[in-house]
């Protein structure tokens, strides 16, 4: 990846960031886990998943499953950037005439199925994978999992069964970003080391950090990572990244922020970013 595409996907993964904010008000959102997983889905429908607005009843697509449905501003910015939604229908967020709200709705193009309870869209994501399989298909199936969600039993259960299916077909991103809510996850029910039980249920694991795109291009262009075993990538992550006021705090789960706050988050946002960015294009140029 050239120095000049890492600067577009930053910039890509900037504009979400704005509309992740722009959505924590009137209602709000999960803002926190929101940010945390942007550059992932960037990244994903950016570079590596094959699947466009063209594209979207072609069973031969890859396919995305949000599990952790509460991120959804950041999978709707990111279908708004890639031209699935327009830009103006976020304005409908949590409006009762239009289904832009908490959790994904599959009345939202690019939204393969809904989300909200965790640990249910392993299981889905599992079967679609098996059906490519039985086919003889050879598209993919990407599912995102919160580390928090990694304590629903099912997320375990499924697993079993990617494993005795060979289901190297299906990839499965963590975004560790360390909370589940309001605490860490180590504070509540311990995960690590999470490499070693992904492994003990016959995954192939790489670790990288989530918010490095020369790290995700590197791990996600060599699915699957070996021959009938699951794939199974652990992105460490920053809750609420890219605004330090709100980076790793607890408190900062689920929010709804005034529009004054917003306005502030968004100065914060640009300050942060663009100055690194700018840093980066001179280097390039």
């Amino acid at each position: 990846m050239t120095d000049q595409q890492i600067i577009e996907l930053e910039l890509r993964s900037l504009r979400v960031r704005e509309h992740i904010i722009r959505m924590s008000t009137d209602g709000g959102c999960f803002i926190g886990a929101s940010l945390s997983c942007t550059d992932i889905l960037v990244y994903l429908y950016s570079k590596a998943l094959n699947v466009s607005p063209s594209l979207l009843q072609d069973p031969n697509r890859d396919y995305l499953l949000l599990s952790k449905g509460h991120d959804v501003p950041a999978l709707y910015g990111t279908l708004a950037e890639l031209g699935f939604i327009s830009e103006e229908r976020l304005k409908n967020h949590l409006k009762t005439n239009d289904s832009i709200y908490w959790h994904p709705n599959r009345k939202i193009p690019g939204v393969e199925f809904h989300s909200g309870s965790l640990g249910h869209l392993l299981s889905v994501s599992i079967g679609i994978a098996l059906d490519i399989k039985m086919r003889g298909g050879k598209n993919r199936v990407f599912v995102v999992l919160g580390d928090g969600e990694l304590n629903e039993g099912s997320i375990w259960e499924g697993l079993l069964v990617a494993s005795a299916y060979k289901l190297d077909n299906l990839v499965i991103i963590v975004d560790r970003n360390e909370f589940q809510a309001n605490i860490k996850t180590e504070e509540l029910i311990p995960l690590e080391s999470i490499d070693n039980k992904f492994k003990a249920f016959g995954c192939w694991v790489k670790r990288i950090n989530g918010h490095d795109f020369e790290q995700l291009e590197n791990a996600l262009t060599q699915i699957p990572f070996t021959a009938e075993r699951p794939n199974v990538v652990i992105a460490d992550t920053v809750r609420g990244k890219g605004l330090p006021s709100i980076e790793r705090r607890a408190d900062r789960w689920f929010v709804n922020f005034s529009h004054k706050e917003v306005e502030m988050l968004l100065d914060e946002l640009h300050g942060e970013k663009m100055s690194e960015l700018t840093a980066e294009t001179l280097m390039v140029r």
